[in-house]
C-alpha cells in the first residue's frame, strides 16, 4: 500500500512552494532542486523512457554549484544567473604590459579583435580554455520568455509538448504562470484528443497557483495510463470482487457509466455498482437462461432460451414489457434509441418498439439460426449459420443485400455504418461495403473460429479460437500486428476490448492480458485465476478508460463465478 500511495503522489503536482515567491522572482537553489527532483520523478512515469528530464541527475541534498551543470539552452539554466555584477569577479591588479596590451586591443577594429582572439584561443591549454568558457557562457544565457509580451511568450510555448511544458513550469513563478495558461493546455488536450467526457476533473490534492482543468485532465489521463501498465491490482480498493450467479455461466456482460449488468444461464440478470461493488437489482422473470442483452444506461433488453425478450427499467428493476413472437431461443439482440432488433434460432429477426412492446416488423430470409445482429438506426445487419450475412431495411422489412462469400457459419459481426465486418468458422474475416454489398477485403491469417472482434475507425482487433489476437487496418486490408509470442494465450480467446493505447484480451486459459495496440507488444497479465489452466475461465471482459470488468468462473467448479472490477483511477491515501 505504501508503494501504491507513492505512485499516486508522483502525479500530484508540486505547487506548495510557489506561493511563497513574489511574482517574477527566481527561486532559491533549494526550491529549484525540489521541483527539479519532482519533475524528474513525474517524467519517469510517462511511457517515453527517453524523456529529456532524465539528464538532470540532481537530488534534494545536492545544491546547484554553477550554471555549468545545465545545458546552456535549457530553461533551467537561467535559474543560476544573477545580475551582471555577479558574473564578474573582482579584477586582480594587472601588470603594466597587460594594461598596455588591453589599451591597444580596445583601439582595434572588430576584425582585428576577432583575429587576435582567434590566435589567443589557439595558444591556450585546456585548463585555460575551460576557465574562459566559464566566463563566456553566462553572457549568452537569457530568460527571453519572461522578457517577451505575454502573447508572444505563449505562442513560443505552444510549440512545446505537454511534457516539456511540465518541465518548463518548474523554472520560476513567471514561467509557471505562463505554462499554466488555460487556453494553452486546452489546445494541448485537443491535440491529444483528451476531453472531459473521458477524463472528468477531480479536485487537486494541493492548492494550485492557477487552477487549470485542462492541465488536470492531461495529468489524469497519464496517471491512469501509467496505472494500466504498472499498478498492483490484487488488493482493494483497486480490485473489487462481485460474487453472484452461484456456479452458473455468465453469458452476457454490459458496462455503462458506473453500472454493470450481468446475465446468466441461471435465468437471472443482476445490476451492479462499479463504484461500490454492491448488487443494486436482481432481474427475475425469464424461465430459461439469459443468452444476450443490451444496455443503454436507462433500459435493459434481454433475450432468453425461453423464446422471449424482456424490457427492464434500470432504476426500478421492473419488467416493462415481455416481447413474444420468436419460436426458438433468442440468440442475439441490438438496440438503437427506442428500437430493438432480435435474432433467433428460428432463423428470423424481429424489430420491436421498446416503448410500446410491439413487434413492428419480421425479417425473413435466413435458412438457419441467426447468430449475430447489428443495428445503427438505418440498417440491420445479421449473420447466420447459413454462411450468409444480410443487410436489411428495418422499416420496409426488405433485404437490401445478401453478402455471400463465407464457406462456414458466421459467428461474429460488426457494423459502423459504412463497413460490415464478419467473422466465420471458415477462419476468414470479411470486410464489406454496406451500400454496395461488395466484399472489400478478405482478412486471412487466423486458423480457427473468430470468436471476438471490435472495430473503431479503421482499426479492427480480432480474437480467435487459435489463441491469437490480430490487429488489422480494415481500409487497407492488412494485418498490423499479431499478438502472440511466449506470453500469448494458451487457449481460445473468449473476449476482447481495446482503447487508444491498449488491447485487453481474455481466454479459456483463465487469464486477462494487456497489450500495446501500437506496437503489438505484451505488457502484462492483468488477471490470472488460481484455476487457470485447470478449468478456470474468463468468459467476458468490458472496459472503459478507467475500469475493467471481467466475468470469470469455471466449467468444473474449481473457480467461483464472479465479476472482477479493476479500477485504474483509484487514488489510495
Amino acid at each position: 500500500m505504501a508503494t501504491e500511495s507513492h505512485n499516486d503522489q508522483l502525479y500530484t503536482y508540486h505547487l506548495d512552494e510557489l506561493d511563497t515567491h513574489p511574482a517574477g522572482q527566481k527561486r532559491s537553489n533549494s526550491y529549484i532542486m525540489e521541483d527539479t527532483n519532482y519533475t524528474m520523478e513525474l517524467a519517469e512515469n510517462f511511457e517515453d523512457e527517453n524523456f529529456e528530464t532524465k539528464r538532470f541527475k540532481s537530488t534534494k541534498e545536492t545544491s546547484i554549484s554553477s550554471a555549468q551543470e545545465f545545458d546552456v539552452y535549457s530553461p533551467l539554466s537561467t535559474l543560476s544567473i544573477g545580475s551582471s555584477s555577479n558574473l564578474e569577479e573582482e579584477s586582480p591588479i594587472l601588470s603594466p604590459c597587460i594594461e598596455e596590451w588591453l589599451s591597444t586591443f580596445t583601439g582595434w577594429t572588430n576584425e582585428y579583435k576577432a583575429q587576435a582572439l582567434n590566435k589567443l584561443v589557439k595558444l591556450c591549454d585546456s585548463s585555460q580554455l575551460k576557465s574562459l568558457m566559464e566566463k563566456i557562457r553566462p553572457r549568452f544565457q537569457r530568460d527571453f520568455i519572461s522578457l517577451l509580451p505575454r502573447e508572444l511568450a505563449l505562442h513560443v510555448l505552444s510549440f512545446l509538448t505537454p511534457r516539456d511544458l511540465l518541465v518548463a513550469a518548474q523554472t520560476c513563478r513567471t514561467w509557471r504562470v505562463l505554462c499554466d495558461d488555460i487556453v494553452l493546455w486546452r489546445e494541448k488536450c485537443q491535440q491529444c484528443v483528451i476531453n472531459d467526457s473521458l477524463y472528468g476533473i477531480t479536485p487537486s490534492r494541493r492548492p494550485a497557483l492557477i487552477y487549470n482543468p485542462w492541465k488536470q485532465m492531461f495529468l489524469t489521463k497519464h496517471r491512469i495510463e501509467w496505472n494500466w501498465r504498472n499498478v498492483e491490482l490484487k488488493l482493494p480498493p483497486r480490485l473489487k470482487v462481485l460474487k453472484g450467479h452461484d456456479d452458473h455461466v455468465v453469458t452476457c456482460l454490459q458496462f455503462h457509466g458506473n453500472r454493470i449488468v450481468s446475465g446468466s444461464d441461471d435465468t437471472t440478470m443482476k445490476i451492479w455498482s462499479a463504484v461500490t461493488g454492491r448488487c443494486l437489482r436482481k432481474l427475475q422473470g425469464h424461465t430459461g437462461g439469459v443468452w444476450c442483452s443490451e444496455f443503454d444506461g436507462q433500459t435493459i433488453v434481454s433475450g432468453s432460451t425461453d423464446r422471449t425478450l424482456r424490457v427492464w427499467n434500470t432504476d426500478t428493476g421492473q419488467c416493462r414489457h415481455v416481447l413474444q413472437g420468436h419460436s426458438s431461443t433468442v440468440r442475439c439482440v441490438a438496440m438503437f434509441n427506442k428500437t430493438v432488433v432480435s435474432g433467433s434460432r428460428d432463423a428470423t429477426l424481429r424489430v420491436w418498439d421498446v416503448e410500446t412492446g410491439e413487434c413492428t416488423n419480421v425479417l425473413q430470409g435466413h435458412v438457419a439460426a441467426v447468430r449475430c445482429v447489428q443495428f445503427d438506426g438505418t440498417y440491420v445487419v445479421s449473420g447466420a449459420y447459413d454462411f450468409l450475412v444480410k443487410v436489411w431495411d428495418p422499416i420496409e422489412g426488405t433485404c437490401q443485400h445478401t453478402l455471400q462469400g463465407h464457406t462456414n457459419r458466421v459467428y461474429s459481426l460488426l457494423f459502423d455504418g459504412v463497413h460490415v465486418v464478419s467473422g466465420s468458422l471458415d477462419t476468414s474475416i470479411r470486410v464489406w461495403d454496406v451500400k454496395s454489398g461488395q466484399c472489400i477485403h478478405t482478412l486471412v491469417g487466423h486458423q480457427s473460429l473468430t470468436s471476438a472482434m471490435e472495430l473503431k475507425g479503421n482499426i479492427l482487433v480480432s480474437g480467435n479460437a487459435d489463441s491469437t489476437v490480430k490487429v488489422w487496418d480494415v481500409t487497407k486490408g492488412y494485418c498490423l500486428h499479431t499478438l502472440h509470442g511466449r506470453n500469448k494465450h494458451q487457449s481460445a480467446v473468449t473476449s476482447l476490448q481495446f482503447t487508444e493505447h491498449f488491447v485487453v484480451t481474455s481466454s479459456d486459459d483463465g487469464s486477462v492480458k494487456l497489450w500495446d495496440i501500437k506496437t503489438g507488444e505484451f505488457i502484462r497479465d492483468l488477471v490470472f485465476l488460481d484455476g487457470g489452466g485447470n478449468g478456470g475461465v474468463v468468459w467476458r471482459v468490458k472496459c472503459n478508460e478507467r475500469k475493467l470488468v471481467c466475468a470469470v468462473g469455471s466449467r468444473n467448479g474449481i473457480e467461483d463465478t464472479k465479476l472482477l472490477v479493476l479500477d485504474f483511477d483509484c487514488q489510495t491515501n
